[in-house]
C-alpha cells in the first residue's frame, strides 16, 4: 500500500482521534495495539510512528512498554502524553507524579521554534491530560516548550526525529494541534500526502478480493449507510457469490424494509434475501430490560439466522463469509479483541455480542472508517444520497431506544413518534444540520391532562446531536419553535404519550444513545 503513519495504541480515549486527524491532513493511518508485530506495522510502509496517550503510569506494574524494535528502526516518532513519558523513560530520562493533576486547558510556551512548532505562536492554547510529568529528559532530546504544570511540555531530538508532547494535539481544544501534526506528517517524516478516504475503495475491493478468493459470502444488511458500503464494495469484489441477508426484527423504523429491498433488489440488483424474524426476537426480548443483555441477545440472535440462512441457501464453503459494516467508534466503545488497553463504553452487538462459536468468518471492510469517510465510500459507489445521508440507526434498532421492557405496543409507539420527529426536521431544512436524531421511550409515566381526564401515560425524550466523528457530540441547539410543534404533534397523534423532553446532554459524558 502507500504510505501511512500508524498510531500505537496504549489506551487513551481519544487514540482514534489522533488517527482521525492524520488521514484529514492526507496520510492514511490506522491505530494498532502498542504490541502490534513490527510485520504489521511495516505492513503499512509507514513513514513515521504515533504513540499514543493512555491511563497507565510508566512506573505501575505491567505498565505498557515501548516496542524494542522502534529504536532501531530508523522511523520518526511522535509521543504524546504517555507515549512522550514512555519514550524519556525508557530512553534514560526520568519520570515523575504530580501531587495535583495538569487537566484542562493550559498555556504553551515555546522555547525554541523548531520543526514540529513552525509556524505556531509562541504561546498557544492546549489541552492537558496527565498526572505524571517529565523531570529530565533522555540523552539527546533538547526542550522545546513548557506550560506551568510541565517543565517539558515538548521535547525532541532532531537527530532521530524522535519527538514528545504533554499536551494533546488531537483535540479541538489546542487550538494549533492541527499544524502541529502537519510539520510531523510533512516536515519530520516526509510524507507526500494525497490519502482520500474515496481512494480506500478501491483498495477496500482489492483486499477483500484476495481474502474472499472463490468463496462464498453473507452480508448482515440493514437500513443504514455502513451495512450498504460495506455490501457494495464485497459486491464489487466477488459479485453474485454475495448474498444480502436483511433480517425484519420488529425493531426497525417506519418504511425501513421496503427502502432496503427497493434500494438493493431494483437499483443495485444485489441478491437480496428478506427474513421476517419478529416473533423471533421479541420472544428473545420478553422482559429483558438491562441494555447489556438486549445487545448481546440480538447479535448472538441476529448471528443464528445469518448461519441458518447461510445453510438454506446452499452455501458449499465449510464457512461462508459473514460481511458486516462495523465502523471504527463501533470497535473503540466496545474495546473489541484487538483493542486491549481501551476501556468498554458499551458493547455493539456486532463487536462484543458475536458468539465465540461463530460458525461465519467475519470480514469487515469498513472496520477502520469513521462515519463521514465512510459516506465518501458510499457516494463513490453510487449509493443514493439520501441513503448516504441518513442518520445512524444502532445495530439492536429500536431495542435499545426503547427503556425498560420491550413489547410490540411500545415499538410502535416509539415507530410513530420517531417518524413526525423526522418529518420535522425534514421540513425545517435541518435534518443535514444534525447528524443524529432520534426519540427515546423512556421507562416512565406521568400524569398528564386530555380535554377534561386525567391521563397518566409514556414519557419520550428526542435526542439530536452535532458532531464530526460520533466519538464526542453536542447536543444540537434546535429551534424552539421545532421542538414545541414537535411535542404537540406527538401528544395529539401517538396514542399513550403525554409528556415530550429534550434530551441536553453532550457527549461525553453521555453517549449519543441511551442504550
Amino acid at each position: 500500500m502507500g504510505e501511512s503513519v500508524p498510531v500505537l495504541d496504549f489506551g487513551s480515549q481519544t487514540a482514534q482521534l489522533i488517527v482521525r486527524r492524520i488521514r484529514e491532513l492526507g496520510v492514511y493511518s490506522e491505530l494498532l495495539p502498542y504490541d502490534a508485530p513490527e510485520a504489521q506495522v511495516r505492513n503499512l510502509n509507514p513513514r513515521g510512528i504515533v504513540l499514543s496517550g493512555g491511563p497507565a503510569s510508566v512506573y505501575e506494574a505491567g505498565a505498557p512498554q515501548l516496542p524494542g524494535w522502534l529504536a532501531e528502526s530508523g522511523l520518526p516518532l511522535l509521543g504524546i502524553c504517555y507515549g512522550m513519558q514512555l519514550l524519556a523513560h525508557t530512553l534514560g530520562g526520568r519520570v515523575s507524579g504530580l501531587q495535583q493533576r495538569e487537566f484542562g486547558p493550559a498555556t504553551l510556551s515555546l522555547t525554541t521554534a523548531e520543526a514540529l512548532f513552525a509556524g505556531t505562536p509562541a504561546e498557544q492554547p492546549v489541552w492537558m491530560s496527565h498526572g505524571d510529568h517529565i523531570e529530565a529528559l533522555p540523552p539527546g532530546f533538547v526542550p522545546l516548550a513548557h506550560s506551568p504544570g510541565a517543565p517539558f511540555a515538548a521535547a525532541g531530538d532532531a537527530a532521530r526525529r524522535w519527538y514528545g508532547i504533554q499536551f494533546h494535539p488531537e483535540v479541538v481544544h489546542t487550538r494549533h494541534g492541527r499544524d502541529i501534526l502537519h510539520n510531523f506528517l510533512y516536515d519530520v517524516c516526509g510524507c507526500g500526502g494525497g490519502w482520500q478516504a474515496e481512494s480506500f475503495v478501491a483498495a477496500a475491493i482489492e483486499r477483500v478480493t484476495d481474502r474472499i478468493g472463490d468463496r462464498h459470502a453473507i452480508c448482515a444488511l440493514s437500513g443504514g449507510v455502513d451495512s450498504a458500503v460495506a455490501a457494495l464494495i464485497v459486491h464489487r469484489a466477488i459479485g453474485d457469490r454475495l448474498t444480502c441477508v436483511f433480517v425484519d426484527n420488529g425493531l426497525l423504523r417506519r418504511g425501513e424494509r421496503e427502502q432496503v429491498i427497493a434500494t438493493f433488489r431494483e437499483h443495485f440488483h444485489v441478491p437480496l434475501v428478506v427474513v421476517d424474524a419478529v416473533e423471533e426476537f421479541l420472544g428473545a426480548l420478553d422482559q429483558v430490560t438491562d441494555p447489556e443483555q438486549k445487545r448481546k441477545i440480538i447479535g448472538e440472535k441476529f448471528i443464528r439466522i445469518f448461519e441458518r440462512e447461510s445453510r438454506r441457501l446452499g452455501v458449499g464453503d465449510a464457512k461462508p463469509f459473514l460481511v458486516q459494516g462495523t465502523l471504527y467508534p463501533d470497535v473503540i466503545e466496545s474495546r473489541a479483541p484487538d483493542r486491549q488497553q481501551g476501556v468498554t463504553i458499551k458493547t455493539h452487538h456486532n463487536v462484543g455480542g458475536i458468539p465465540a462459536d461463530m460458525q461465519l468468518e467475519l470480514i469487515e471492510p469498513l472496520r477502520y472508517l469513521f462515519k463521514d469517510e465512510v459516506r465518501a465510500a458510499g457516494l463513490q459507489l453510487g449509493l443514493p444520497e439520501d441513503w448516504v445521508w441518513r442518520h445512524p440507526f444502532p445495530g439492536p434498532g429500536l431495542a435499545v431506544r426503547t427503556l425498560g421492557a420491550i413489547t410490540w405496543e411500545r415499538l410502535e409507539t416509539l415507530r410513530a413518534a420517531d417518524a413526525i420527529f423526522i418529518e420535522e426536521l425534514r421540513s425545517a431544512g435541518l435534518y443535514r444540520l444534525t447528524q443524529q436524531a432520534f426519540a427515546v421511550l423512556l421507562p416512565v409515566q406521568s400524569v398528564g391532562v386530555m380535554g377534561d381526564g386525567r391521563t397518566y401515560a409514556e414519557t419520550l425524550a428526542l435526542r439530536a446531536v452535532t458532531t464530526e466523528d460520533y466519538m464526542t457530540a453536542d447536543w444540537a441547539r434546535l429551534p424552539m419553535e421545532l421542538l414545541a410543534r414537535v411535542s404537540s404533534r406527538i401528544v395529539n397523534e401517538v396514542p399513550g404519550v403525554n409528556r415530550v423532553v429534550y434530551d441536553i446532554s453532550s457527549k461525553p459524558p453521555a453517549t449519543i444513545e441511551w442504550e
